[in-house]
């Protein structure tokens, strides 16, 4: 990839997703195979003026050779260290940028239990710093890196270096980079994202019924005094950022215990380094009762397993099928991409500023107002071509919102 376009990823994902304010110390996590890319990140980070950058590196491959060669017991043990740096990075006001390269299947054959207790230990350990993220306290952004082996999944009949290159432009084309100037770009993808917000605000539904040709038939009561958001987030200080690079949802709160029907996933979900595929859930009360999939059940166990709140839905979200990532008709197992070419659910948190006030509320309270909560957040996605959505007001009025997919008031 040439050296200019790096460099204006870098830029976007620093001034426009994390947007590192002069004096602020940004913490960027990212897998070693973007050491390029990272670095010139911190440079853009310096340039905008960050007090100082910390880089913590991951790698796919040690992940697995940790989880296949230690002991369970040792796996649910998280370090102290582990845990005051991250109170750290909250007490420092810190802004994050989360660099992702997805390798589908990196934990196949692992066992499962093993994987299940290194990540309800971890999720416990930094629960009490979750808020800092979860309520967007401090700005926070997820953008997207290529490596070979997710390429080979998404392009299997391309060459090495041809699928490389492919992954490579439909991750810089999703994220809206191109001869233009992407955070032009950005302002504008932003401003329309708002139209729906706006919408869908003023609307002030009740509930939205979901039917489609998969047999998806749920009916999705919402938060009293629910917030739909998009695009563009801010802090309580009011600082700009954007948390998802790509993005083209409106999302807002599901009311807890009032979910009912049944869900067919229309895409497969990656979850602790397995793929979860064609899988279902029906939902009584808000609460998953019976669940299948063809492939990864074990994994699906494990994620509607970690806490209570786990089988209760903590997002929804809107998404034309009609978009620019649907459109480049790709699978490309990494939930980032997926989850912004296909209306999506959330399993687990619900988002506090999705409910007015929600921010200033604890997790007792939260619930009370009706929002969901857990140690998990786990989109997946439902949305298809012949998706429809009817969405019923107070004063029970229906408004057809989706016809064929896709937006049409």
């Amino acid at each position: 990839m040439k050296l200019e376009v790096l460099k204006k990823y870098a830029k976007l994902a620093v001034v426009k997703g994390s947007n590192v304010q002069k004096g602020q110390l940004l913490v960027i996590s990212a897998p070693v195979e973007a050491y390029e890319f990272t670095r010139l990140c911190v440079e853009e980070a310096y340039n905008a003026g960050a007090g100082e950058v910390i880089v913590d590196y991951n790698d796919s491959l040690l992940t697995r050779l940790k989880y296949k060669n230690v002991e369970k017991e040792r796996l649910g043990l998280v370090p102290n260290y582990f845990v005051e740096k991250r109170k750290y990075y909250v007490d420092e006001k810190a802004c994050f940028l989360h660099i992702v390269s997805e390798v589908p299947g990196n934990l196949k054959g692992i066992d499962s239990d093993k994987i299940q207790t290194a990540q309800i230990a971890y999720m416990k350990a930094i629960k009490p710093y979750r808020y800092y993220t979860m309520s967007s306290i401090g700005q926070w952004s997820i953008v997207a890196y290529p490596n070979l082996v997710w390429a080979k999944k998404v392009f299997p009949e391309l060459s090495d270096e041809e699928a490389y290159d492919k992954l490579f432009e439909a991750i810089l084309f999703a994220s809206r980079i191109d001869e233009n100037d992407p955070i032009k770009n950005w302002d504008q993808h932003n401003s329309e994202i708002a139209k729906h917000t706006k919408l869908m605000n003023d609307y002030n539904f009740k509930s939205l019924h979901f039917t489609n040709e998969l047999k998806t038939d749920l009916t999705v009561d919402l938060a009293i005094n629910h917030i739909w958001e998009g695009g563009m987030d801010k802090t309580p200080s009011k600082v700009e950022f954007n948390a998802n690079m790509p993005t083209e949802e409106v999302f807002s709160m599901p009311k807890r215990d009032s979910v009912n029907g049944i869900v067919y996933a229309s895409k497969p979900l990656s979850y602790q380094g397995n793929l979860i595929e064609d899988f279902y859930l029906k939902f009584e009360n808000g609460k998953v009762v019976d669940y299948d999939a063809k492939e990864g059940k074990d994994s699906l166990t494990n994620l509607l397993n970690t806490d209570e709140g786990s089988r209760y839905l903590g997002e929804v979200a809107l998404i034309s099928y009609d978009s620019p990532i649907s459109n480049l008709n790709l699978l490309f197992y990494n939930t980032l991409f997926d989850e912004n070419a296909s209306c999506h659910l959330a399993l687990g948190a619900a988002y506090p500023s999705n409910l007015k006030g929600g921010v200033d509320l604890n997790e007792e309270e939260l619930v009370e107002h009706g929002a969901n909560v857990s140690m998990n957040h786990c989109d997946f996605m439902f949305g298809s071509r012949e998706m429809k959505i009817v969405g019923t007001t107070f004063d029970n009025k229906e408004v057809v919102l989706f016809e064929h997919g896709n937006f049409v008031v």
